[in-house]
């Protein structure tokens, strides 16, 4: 999740129950990785093991090197992705896109697990259109070329992120080849998440959407699969400090400018569907230093957090 999924996103996910956190998607071109953006994306100092890194491009050899390059700078898995469905990475090729070159895509996972010593996983959607929903193919592509685990999307790249994850599709896999695979798609609670188990049999979830401004989604569904109990709601009191902390450490890593910018974001996604959103939103965006982005939300978290205890 490009943009999301930086290390100040990963450290609080993994602190709030993730099992894993992949890194913003990579390019695999190597005159971009020492641009400050790829320079951050490939920055993991401090950030507890198993370290995955996403790699994105369409040459089999580049793609190798890039694999070869996150293993010397600290990944522990290395993650390809042709299931982003962003149109100037399909246009490139890159993402789902790849899913229309089945040849390409056996050339590309071929290279990249013959290229690095660690777990090789890959992330792929449906298909590209309703009509090309040539996933299971893929799959056992992917089976044979050595790739460890398979994350599937369960919808087309044509759809998105719109109309219903195809979980019927995603168990079909699952029952086709041998190897571990996760289910993506429209998990957003615990009960979701036991039923989109139970139902596709899949090895474990994957969460991306619903853990934005919801971090602790995570710590939620790991306590119900493991004892069937739905945990109370974080206090706006808790989801103030647990988003102080998140600010604090934007501010750190990009600095205070990028970081007040860079988290405007995740402040609207903690504050959707919560009282005044709108007009906390306006307010907060015009906050150009960290100490009045910090300051504003501490402010609006606890005029929640009275409204809540009258």
């Amino acid at each position: 999740m490009a943009g999301v999924t930086d290390k100040p996103f990963r450290l609080l996910c993994k602190r709030l129950g993730a099992g894993l956190a992949v890194s913003e998607m990579t390019t695999a071109d190597p005159s971009l990785w020492h641009t400050r953006k790829s320079r951050k994306r490939m920055d993991h100092a401090g950030e507890p093991e198993p370290i995955s890194v996403q790699i994105a491009g369409t040459d089999p050899q580049r793609m190798a090197a890039a694999a070869r390059y996150n293993v010397d700078h600290g990944a522990d898995i290395i993650d390809i992705n042709m299931g982003c469905p962003a149109k100037k990475v399909c246009k490139a090729w890159a993402g789902s896109a790849l899913m229309r070159d089945e040849a390409l895509v056996e050339r590309i996972l071929k290279a990249v697990v013959a290229a690095v010593d660690v777990p090789v996983t890959l992330k792929i959607r449906t298909g590209w259109a309703a009509g090309q929903r040539n996933a299971p193919a893929i799959a056992r592509i992917a089976e044979d070329c050595g790739i460890a685990a398979l994350a599937v999307h369960g919808r087309t790249r044509d759809q998105k992120y719109e109309g219903h994850a195809e979980y019927d599709t995603i168990a079909g896999i699952k029952q086709d080849i041998g190897i571990p695979v996760m289910a993506n798609g429209d998990i957003d609670s615990p009960v979701k998440a036991r039923q989109v188990l139970r139902q596709t049999g899949a090895d474990g979830l994957l969460i991306g959407r619903a853990a934005q401004g919801r971090p602790w989604i995570f710590r939620e569904i790991a306590h119900f699969l493991a004892s069937g109990e739905i945990l109370p709601p974080p206090s706006p009191t808790e989801i103030c400090a647990l988003l102080i902390e998140h600010l604090q450490a934007l501010h750190h890593f990009y600095g205070e400018q990028a970081g007040v910018r860079i988290a405007r974001k995740h402040l609207g996604w903690y504050a959707k569907n919560r009282p005044e959103n709108a007009a906390f939103r306006a307010v907060v965006n015009r906050a150009d230093s960290a100490a009045e982005q910090i300051e504003l939300t501490c402010r609006y978290f606890e005029q929640l957090a009275q409204a809540e205890a009258a």
